[in-house]
């Protein structure tokens, strides 16, 4: 198959369709195919003099299905790259809107069919438009494509940008939460970014803010889902997720207050607390695909932060003993592993049996830790104001003495 290049004056939307109609009727013969080309060529050419782009659009689309299976990625990128040209073309935004629309859906009904140059063509289109909402609604298809043609790899660098996408867009709420959400449902595709997914789950949970409960209703799911997420990730260990309405409605709803629980157990208590909950529940935390082991892991790293945020900050080998449920030759390994996950700064004295905490990580930062940080800070500065006078005074008392020893020496 040849690739289409204009090599005369015909316009190339023109060409494409030229091309494209001739090879979706060369099965029919010159006698039906002719006609049917010289027709479809001179709708085109009516659309191109009366400035209607989006029916020349769905003009050049008709074909679309054929094309998608019978040329060359080569020739396809190219084809779609003049229809796509064609949205430069019309001075409304609106009806760019719709033309992208058009071309997105064509794009996207065969997501497992070349699913990587269908992702090229979408990029190609999105830098095409002008208009901030057109492109958004070209990048979210360009996700949802991803996804089902199994290519997120492609996509998932642009999520460093997502901040200025943002501003640039200047998209409502709506728009946000089928954003975020999006973006979670590409990233839990890779079991390495789950950090990364649970952060744009919790965007789309914020997002809820201030509604009224239907639609808050809407986020029950996922917020049960966030929840099962936190817990599962090893290296998760803090979250505001109990500040958030979207989660704070599962503490009284018949079907998923044990979700809400749950997570109170993992951000305001410890490993006794847990275990009653697994003995109770074992079924429901299996159902969501939690590993019994995994969660004592995660809460015995958990209870060990807990005794550090005490403020004498001395937790004796025996309370750490009692309280993760371990033998006595196991306690340091465990204060390694908190270490070792930057939950807290320790040193361990085995002379008397006890590790001196400096600091640790809060699971949840509210109105309570920051009261707490406020303490701490004005402690801090009263004691530098303290040495800032000491030094004073030893300056004062410096110069008197030297101002002395000047009138002994004359």
């Amino acid at each position: 198959m040849t690739t289409i290049l204009p090599t005369s004056e015909e316009d190339p939307a023109l060409s494409v369709v030229r091309f494209t109609s001739e090879l979706s009727w060369a099965d029919a013969g010159p006698e039906v195919a002719e006609p049917q080309v010289s027709r479809l060529c001179t709708e085109a050419q009516e659309c191109m003099v009366m400035g209607r782009w989006f029916d020349l659009v769905s003009l050049m689309l008709t074909s679309a299905d054929v094309i998608l299976s019978k040329v060359s990625e080569k020739d396809l990128e190219c084809i779609f790259t003049v229809i796509c040209n064609v949205v430069t073309k019309s001075e409304s935004p609106d009806e760019a809107l719709e033309m992208a629309k058009l071309i997105s859906a064509k794009i996207t009904q065969q997501p497992s069919d070349k699913p990587a140059l269908r992702l090229k063509i979408l990029f190609n289109l999105y830098n095409l438009l002008e208009n901030p909402y057109s492109r958004f609604f070209v990048y979210l298809s360009a996700l949802n494509l991803a996804i089902n043609g199994k290519v997120t790899e492609h996509v998932i660098p642009s999520f460093k940008k997502i901040e200025s996408f943002l501003k640039e867009w200047n998209i409502g709420v709506s728009d946000q939460r089928q954003l975020f959400l999006t973006i979670s449902n590409v990233l839990r595709e890779h079991k390495s970014l789950a950090k990364e997914s649970f952060k744009f789950l919790s965007k789309y949970l914020a997002t809820f803010s201030g509604e009224d409960a239907y639609i808050l209703s809407e986020a029950k799911e996922e917020a049960v889902r966030t929840i099962v997420e936190f817990v599962k990730a090893p290296d998760l260990f803090q979250c505001d997720l109990l500040d958030m309405p979207a989660v704070g409605q599962l503490e009284k709803d018949a079907k998923h207050a044990l979700a809400y629980q749950l997570l109170k157990i993992f951000l305001t208590q410890r490993l006794d607390a847990y275990l009653e909950f697994q003995t109770a529940n074992s079924t429901l935390l299996k159902g969501y695909g939690l590993v019994h082991e995994d969660c004592i892991t995660k809460m015995r790293l958990i209870s060990l932060v807990d005794l550090g945020s005490d403020e004498s900050g001395r937790i004796p080998y025996s309370l750490i003993r009692d309280t993760l449920q371990i033998n006595d030759e196991h306690v340091e390994l465990w204060v390694v592993k908190a270490i070792t996950a930057k939950l807290m700064d320790c040193k361990m004295d085995q002379m008397n049996q006890v590790v001196i905490v400096s600091r640790c990580t809060e699971r949840v930062f509210g109105q309570q830790q920051w009261l707490t940080l406020r303490s701490k800070l004005a402690t801090w500065r009263g004691n530098v104001a303290n040495v800032i006078s000491t030094i004073r005074a030893n300056r004062i008392t410096e110069d008197g003495s030297q101002a002395v020893q000047g009138l002994v020496i004359r």
